[in-house]
Order: structure tokens, then sequence, then C-alpha cells
């Protein structure tokens, strides 16, 4: 994989979450922060870096990991292999091939044990022991005993599981809320979770009565009250009875953050309200979700990020 050679150094945005998946995986150029305007905030000096939350940031320094506060302050010093954001007051780092749960002042308080851990959510986060996924409080005590082939992070009040070839949901307790008979799951949001029946995608509500049938070739989470569906090979969006709200006329669509949705059309991504009116006219080579009144978009090798009126911040 070639690093992009237009941009000497790679930015994320002070305060946004989720901005930097698809900007991570080059060893070259460096990390830094910029803030809603677009002004540097912390200069670029990491080798890798993640969003903002909880008022600390995963960054990289050399080949450890440490946490820095918004002043650029590294107030837990690079030591770990692997780390996430913080979630709920704690964060899941690697040290010797295992994870455990730091605090925001760097003290373990789940030591590095599994061979896997996501973040909290609700108060409990999946692990992963002897191939086996369950899930501990924050006391690390499991809580869900390891018996899932995956395991994902608990989202109004249920979690998907794998259990087989299928996928289904448990409450906090561990008990099935909803058997696993489906291809395929997304997490619940506004009430209902995406599945994939045989060969269609619908949607559940959390009783796991099918409230929206099987019918369409694709499909995203609820977001501001609408889905992306894929009807066809278009996309447009549903509301939470399964109406067309907004005509199939994309090539992709993804679900609303912010106000607004990225959506493809003639090979270029842009942004519209719930409307289905644009907010911003197709013209870059990728779009992002917005976070934080920003998006990030891509075109050609550069990145940056726009805000909702599609005015580009020019970076110092």
């Amino acid at each position: 994989m070639k690093c992009r050679s237009a941009w000497r150094f790679k930015l994320a945005v002070l305060g946004a979450v989720g901005l930097l998946g698809s900007m991570s995986g080059c060893t070259t150029g460096k990390w830094g922060y910029i803030d809603q305007d677009g002004k540097m905030a912390i200069q670029t000096r990491f080798n890798d870096a993640t969003p903002f939350a909880e008022g600390l940031a995963a960054v990289k320094v050399g080949e450890k990991w440490g946490y820095i506060d918004k002043t650029g302050k590294l107030v837990i010093e690079p030591q770990f292999d692997a780390a996430w954001s913080f979630r709920e007051g704690l964060a899941s780092v690697m040290t010797g091939g295992k994870w455990g749960f730091i605090d925001p002042k760097g003290k373990f308080v789940i030591q590095s044990q599994y061979e896997s851990a996501s973040s909290f959510s609700e108060g409990l986060a999946p692990v992963e022991v002897g191939g086996k996924w369950g899930f501990i409080d924050k006391t690390g005590k499991l809580v869900i005993q390891p018996q899932f082939g995956y395991a994902e992070r608990f989202s109004e009040g249920l979690a998907e599981v794998k259990a087989g070839r299928k996928w289904g949901f448990i409450d906090k307790t561990g008990q099935l809320a909803i058997k696993p008979e489906y291809e395929l799951v997304f997490p619940f949001s506004d009430g209902l979770a995406a599945v994939l029946a045989g060969n269609k995608h619908g949607f559940i509500d959390k009783t796991g009565q099918m409230v929206i049938k099987p019918q369409f070739a694709n499909a995203l989470s609820f977001g501001e009250g609408l889905a992306p569906v894929k009807v066809g090979l278009q996309w447009g969006y549903i509301d939470k009875t399964g109406q067309v709200v907004i005509q199939p006329q994309y090539e992709a669509g993804f679900p609303f953050h912010d106000g607004l949705a990225p959506v493809k059309v003639d090979y270029k991504w842009g942004y519209i309200f719930t409307t289905g009116q644009f907010a911003v006219w197709p013209k870059y080579d990728g779009a992002y979700s917005f976070s934080e009144g920003l998006g990030m978009i891509r075109m050609g090798r550069a990145t940056g990020y726009i805000d909702k009126t599609g005015r580009y911040l020019r970076i110092p």
C-alpha cells in the first residue's frame, strides 16, 4: 500500500469521533489535530492517532501507543502495543499479546489477559477467552461466560452474537433475546435492527418480530429516523414504517449523522439532507459521515474536511 504523497501530514479533528479509520495504515507522515475551524490545534508529530473520546486520544509514538489530552500533552506515556479510545471511563489496550483495560490515569483496572477485547458499552465489554466470546463488567468479572463465536458491543440493551454460522441477540443477562437465525445482523438503532434473512434484508424490533419484511437487496442501520436500503441496483431511504421517503437513485448511501448522509452519484460522493435534497453536490472520490460539524472527504489520494456548506477547510 502506497502512502499518499500529496500531503506531508495527516490530520484528525479535535474532538471528532469516528473520522480516522480510513486514513490509517501508512507508515510515513505524521498525525496532528485541527479544530472545527480548520486551525491547527495539536502539531503533527505522531506516527498514528485516533479521534478524541472522553477528553483523551490514543496516539502512536515510535512503536508504542499512549494518550494525549486536548492540549497535546502526553498524559499516559506510550507503552502499549495497541490501544482503543476511552469509552465509559475505560480503554482497552494490548501488552504482551493480551488485552486489558486502563483508566484515564493509565492504571490497569483489568489486567491484560484476553485474546481480544472491544470497548465498554452500557457497562459491559466483549472479550475473547479460549477462542470464545463473552462479556465482562468494569471490575473484570465475567458476567456472560465465553460461549459465542463472536460478539459485538451492546446497543439499546441488546448485543449481536454469533452461534455457529448464524447471528442473533442476547440481553445483559446473557439470555438469548432473539435466537440466532440470521446470516447477518446490524446493531439496534432507533429501536430496529437490519437483518439478512435468506437473501433479502429486512428489519426486526427488540422482540424479534419482523416489522419491515425482508425485501431489500441490502440495508444498513437507521440513523435519525431513516435507513439506507438497496432496491435493485440503487439505494434510497425508508422510514421506520418501511415506507420509502427518499427514492432509490444512488449508487451507494450511508446512514444519516448530524443531519447529513453520504451518497454516491455518477461515481462521485456528496451529501444529502433528510429531505433528499443535496447539501453538498457529489464531486468527491470518497465521503464519510459528519461528526461535530465536519465531514471527511477524499479527492484522489488527498484527504481533507468540509463543513456542512461544502466549504473546504484549508489546513495551515
